[in-house]
């Protein structure tokens, strides 16, 4: 059962990533034409889910987000990742004094509020960002802010390993660390890596979603899910059009979808033993 369901779940993402990659050739309408005779029209064949205020194409819009959020949210997991192995080797293979500093540097940035920090200095932001400068901005400050968590978890793995028969074997052999690091650290690394990057990746979506929400994400006139969500602050639209929830009801499956795709329980304590 769990099988199935795993594999419906690939599925919905499968056909979820096609049509944001396909969404130029999908979309009836670029996203920010604007049908200024028909503001906020009720579904028909011609708008299939209707106009935003200012007579845009919804299911246009929806496709279009879609994309970006596909495409950014492992773009800033994989950038997490990258930084989170760096400071990691660094940490646990450097002197004792550089070590500690490292660890503690990666305590002090797991206890930092950084979605507060990340919202004042959007805040900031003048009023004329572009849209794709706003683009680099969200996304690359989730990728710069969360890489701690993964830190913590790379940096005990490196550790045990530093301290494994195998690596002792390995350099009375006469084998270069460089070798060793290729050849026998990186695929046991690789396993919590991917793992790590799997749960990174519907976090910096939420995340986004989040921001956008509150008008700090994805500037307009470019459409992700989260500025789409911010329609959802007046409710009394909803009655009038429903697919304004359409938004919503996409992120909600592709959540339920990346989480059935996580690994189980079992499957993460080996990967990370």
């Amino acid at each position: 059962m769990k099988r199935v369901f795993r594999r419906g779940a690939f599925c919905v993402l499968a056909f979820v990533a096609l049509m944001a990659l396909l969404a130029p050739v999908i979309a009836p309408y670029d996203y920010s034409r604007q049908f200024r005779e028909a503001p906020n029209a009720q579904a028909s064949g011609r708008f299939p889910m209707g106009t935003d205020d200012l007579g845009r194409d919804r299911f246009s819009r929806l496709i279009y987000a879609t994309r970006l959020s596909i495409v950014l949210a492992p773009a800033a997991a994989l950038v997490s990742i990258l930084i989170a192995l760096l400071i990691s080797a660094l940490a646990a293979t450097r002197a004792t004094w550089a070590g500690h500093f490292l660890a503690g540097f990666t305590t002090l940035s797991m206890s930092l509020p950084w979605i507060f920090l990340f919202i004042i200095l959007r805040a900031l932001l003048p009023l004329s960002t572009r849209p794709m400068q706003s683009i680099l901005i969200t996304f690359g400050l989730m990728g710069i802010a969360g890489w701690a968590w993964p830190a913590r978890i790379f940096t005990a793995s490196i550790r045990q390993m530093l301290q494994s028969a195998w690596l002792l074997q390995a350099r009375a052999a006469g084998v270069s660390n460089g070798r060793i690091a290729r050849v026998h650290a990186w695929p046991h690394l690789r396993s919590i890596a991917i793992a790590q990057f799997r749960v990174l990746i519907p976090a910096y979506i939420l995340s986004e979603a989040s921001l956008g929400l509150l008008g700090l994400g994805v500037a307009e006139p470019l459409p992700s899910w989260g500025n789409l969500l911010a329609e959802l602050q007046h409710p009394s639209r909803v009655h009038d059009n429903p697919w304004i929830l359409a938004p919503l009801a996409l992120l909600m499956v592709v959540m339920i979808a990346l989480e059935a795709l996580q690994p189980t329980r079992k499957t993460a304590a080996q990967v990370i033993a």
